[in-house]
C-alpha cells in the first residue's frame, strides 16, 4: 500500500464525507469529478470495504464511511497540531534548551531569566545542569549544552561569551569568630585564619582572582581545604576549619539556622563576573530567542 497515496485520497473521502456531494467536493479539492471519483473507489480497493452508497441522486455514508469518517477527523486534528508544532520548534518558540550553569547562577540570575521567558516564551522548557565552569565548555564544544552561565574570561574559539553579571565578593566566617560586619576594616584582618577555597578545576581564572585579593591584601592564604560546591564550603566554615571568600550571590539562601555569617566586600576592586557562553555552531532555534531575553 502507497501510504503517500492513502493520505491524499483519506483528505479526499474527507471533505466528500462533509459535502456528500461528488461535484461540490471535487470543486473544493480543485479535482475533476472522475478524478474524485476514481481516488475514492481506488481507497476502498485498499481497504477492501464499501464507504459510500452512491444513486443518480444521492450520496451516503455506509457504516465503514461513518467510522472511517471520525478516524480521518482525528487523524486530520493531529496532522494540524503536528505541522503547528513543527512550525513552532523550527522557529524556536517551542522545545528544550539544554543549559549548565555554575551554583551562584541559580539565585538571581537563572530565575530572572525563567521569569522572563515564561512571559515571552511560555513553551519552552529548561533542563538545567549544575557543573563546573570547564565541564560546561567542554558540554558546549560536544553540542551537550546550549547554554552555559561559566566564571571565566576566555573561552576557546568557537564558544561565544557575553558578560552578564558583575557583583561584590563576600566572606564567609564561623559565626563565633571575632570579627564581624562593624568590626571589619580589611582581608588582612584574616592572615592568620585558614581558608576554604573554591578549586582551581571550577575556574582557573576565578581562583586567580581571589589569590589577587589576598595578594592586595599582603599575604599568602593558608588555603585548609579546596571544593567546587559552595554547600561543602559553607558546611566547612559552619564547623570552625576554616573562612571563605565567594560571590555574594551565593550567600543569599543560607539562611538564619546555619552557622556562619557574611561581610560582603564592597570596598575591593575585585568583582566577580558572570557570563553566558554558547557554541556558536549549535543549530538549536530556540537559543537566538532566549538570548533575547537578558
Amino acid at each position: 500500500m502507497n501510504y503517500q497515496t492513502e493520505l491524499r485520497h483519506l483528505y479526499s473521502f474527507l471533505v466528500l464525507s462533509e459535502e456528500l456531494h461528488f461535484r461540490k467536493a471535487a470543486e473544493k479539492l480543485f479535482l475533476s469529478q472522475p478524478g474524485l471519483s476514481k481516488q475514492i473507489q481506488l481507497l476502498e480497493n485498499q481497504l477492501g470495504v464499501t464507504l459510500l452508497d452512491r444513486n443518480q441522486r444521492n450520496v451516503s455514508l455506509t457504516p465503514c464511511g461513518h467510522y472511517l469518517k471520525q478516524q480521518v477527523e482525528i487523524l486530520s486534528g493531529f496532522l494540524t497540531k503536528t505541522s503547528a508544532k513543527l512550525k513552532n520548534i523550527a522557529e524556536g518558540v517551542e522545545g528544550e534548551l539544554q543549559i549548565g550553569f555554575v551554583g551562584s547562577a541559580m539565585q538571581t540570575v537563572i530565575p530572572q531569566l525563567i521569569k522572563t521567558c515564561n512571559t515571552k516564551l511560555p513553551n519552552i522548557h529548561f533542563e538545567f545542569n549544575e557543573m563546573a565552569n570547564h565541564s560546561q565548555i567542554e558540554a558546549l564544544q560536544k553540542h551537550q549544552l546550549d547554554l552555559a552561565f561559566v566564571r571565566l574570561d576566555k573561552t576557546p574559539e568557537g564558544i561565544h561569551l557575553d558578560q552578564i553579571a558583575e557583583e561584590h565578593f563576600s566572606l564567609v566566617i564561623p559565626k563565633d569568630h571575632p570579627i564581624h560586619q562593624k568590626t571589619f576594616k580589611s582581608v588582612d584582618q584574616f592572615s592568620e585564619d585558614s581558608f576554604i577555597l573554591f578549586s582551581s578545576d571550577y575556574s582557573s581564572t576565578y581562583y586567580t582572582k581571589i589569590m589577587s585579593i589576598f595578594s592586595d591584601a599582603g599575604f599568602y592564604p593558608k588555603v585548609s581545604h579546596k571544593s567546587i560546591h559552595a554547600n561543602t564550603i559553607f558546611r566547612l566554615v559552619e564547623n570552625g576549619l576554616g573562612v571563605a571568600i565567594v560571590p555574594h550571590s551565593l550567600t543569599l539562601d543560607i539562611g538564619q539556622s546555619i552557622g556562619i555569617k557574611v561581610i560582603q566586600l564592597k570596598s575591593i576592586p575585585q568583582k566577580a563576573i558572570l557570563s553566558i557562553a554558547w557554541n556558536t555552531e549549535r543549530k538549536n532555534p530556540i537559543l537566538e530567542n532566549v538570548l533575547s531575553c537578558f
